[in-house]
């Protein structure tokens, strides 16, 4: 009975899931890895029959059988009179998929990207663009868990989007702004979509432009796409889509695209994060404390808010704190993240409660920091 009760504890928990298409397609790797060809091409035979849009592993029943008759050597390892565009994006998913078989990100580490999360965000989400690959971690008490990975298809022109139509995917830190269910797109975005909040006001201060960048799917007819194959989004396979769904909160979630994920220690972000918290709460007690130089201390010389430049900002608050009988500002809902390709660059977002003299409001704020010096500085401010 114990031992009954115990298996059904590891179904209930989800450690005997029901293996996906990329877990089959993992054995059949390692069956070609251990030279037992004929065990993989029983693997991929059961894999087609289960998904038979799995162009890649078509690709690879085809190695396999010519691997009777020749050496295996490499992926799509067809005849030269195939034209090599119909396999390179095939061959290129299939060493990424691999990739991510194989370098899996040690238990103990966690993405340095996140210093914190607030309550309310359940999970985040996270690209990691040179391995194909979309994180999904659990706000495990304000620490990210890593609880699943998916491979993802981006830009055709790779990442780093500037201009509408270049076909390259954003860098930055965005959150879902919508969900699109299937009923409503076209077969081309499969099992629906989650659009990003891109371009950010980051990216609007950098010049970038463009919009419809989305989470999306793929057409029936086709399980995956290759790495680089989209005009900027994110694209998953419509089972990974679906999974992924199921940790999306419109409005809340937040999505890191980057080069890479950094991996770190516990200590080492817990120490970030403790750093920038402790410079948030000395600009929250300055404003308060209505020493309004000391409260601008803590802008950058190159700070902007909408419409205004760190004189026109001074000038401003000069004016409103010197009117104010008393001031109390209160902070909740914190997010902290830090900004991918950006050196010592975080955006932090929270809830503002300022009670004034003579004005009373809530607000959700966002603002940008950089490290100048030793110093933490407010770079951008304004409505989040």
């Amino acid at each position: 009975m114990r031992a009954l009760a115990f298996m059904l504890l590891l179904v209930v928990s989800g450690a005997f899931a029901a293996p996906t298409p990329e877990d089959k397609l993992s054995r059949v790797f390692e069956s070609i890895e251990g030279n037992r060809l004929d065990e993989a091409l029983t693997r991929v035979d059961t894999l087609i029959r289960e998904y038979p849009n799995f162009r890649l592993a078509h690709l690879v029943r085809g190695d396999l059988l010519l691997a009777r008759s020749r050496p295996l050597q490499t992926f799509g390892n067809v005849e030269k009179t195939v034209p090599p565009e119909k396999v390179d994006g095939l061959r290129d998913e299939a060493f990424a998929r691999l990739r991510a078989l194989r370098e899996r990100p040690a238990d103990d580490r966690l993405p340095r990207s996140v210093l914190q999360l607030h309550a309310e965000q359940k999970h985040v989400l996270m690209v990691d663009s040179r391995r194909s690959r979309l994180y999904v971690f659990a706000n495990a008490q304000g620490r990210p868990k890593l609880i699943a990975d998916y491979y993802v298809t981006l830009g055709k022109n790779g990442i780093d989007k500037a201009r509408q139509g270049d076909q390259k995917t954003p860098v930055g830190v965005y959150h879902v702004t919508a969900n699109l269910p299937r009923k409503k797109l076209t077969d081309f975005y499969g099992a629906g979509a989650f659009p990003i909040n891109y371009p950010n006001e980051w990216d609007r201060r950098q010049g970038r432009n463009g919009h419809g960048i989305w989470l999306h799917g793929v057409p029936r007819d086709v399980y995956s796409r290759p790495p680089r194959a989209s005009d900027g989004c994110i694209v998953l396979s419509n089972p990974d889509l679906e999974s992924v769904g199921q940790h999306v909160q419109v409005g809340l979630t937040p999505v890191i695209i980057s080069d890479e994920v950094e991996w770190s220690d516990a200590a080492e972000v817990e120490r970030e994060r403790a750093a920038l918290a402790g410079a948030l709460e000395q600009w929250r007690a300055d404003w308060q404390s209505r020493d309004t130089e000391r409260y601008l201390a803590h802008y950058s010389s190159r700070f902007a808010a909408p419409g205004q430049n760190l004189e026109a900002w001074g000038a401003h608050k000069r004016k409103v704190n010197g009117a104010k009988q008393w001031i109390k500002v209160g902070l909740s809902r914190v997010a902290m993240f830090r900004y991918p390709r950006e050196r010592d660059f975080v955006v932090v977002t929270f809830d503002q409660d300022y009670k004034s003299s003579g004005l009373s409001n809530v607000m959700r704020k966002r603002q940008y920091w950089v490290k100048e010096g030793a110093s933490w500085k407010i770079i951008y401010e304004g409505a989040g």
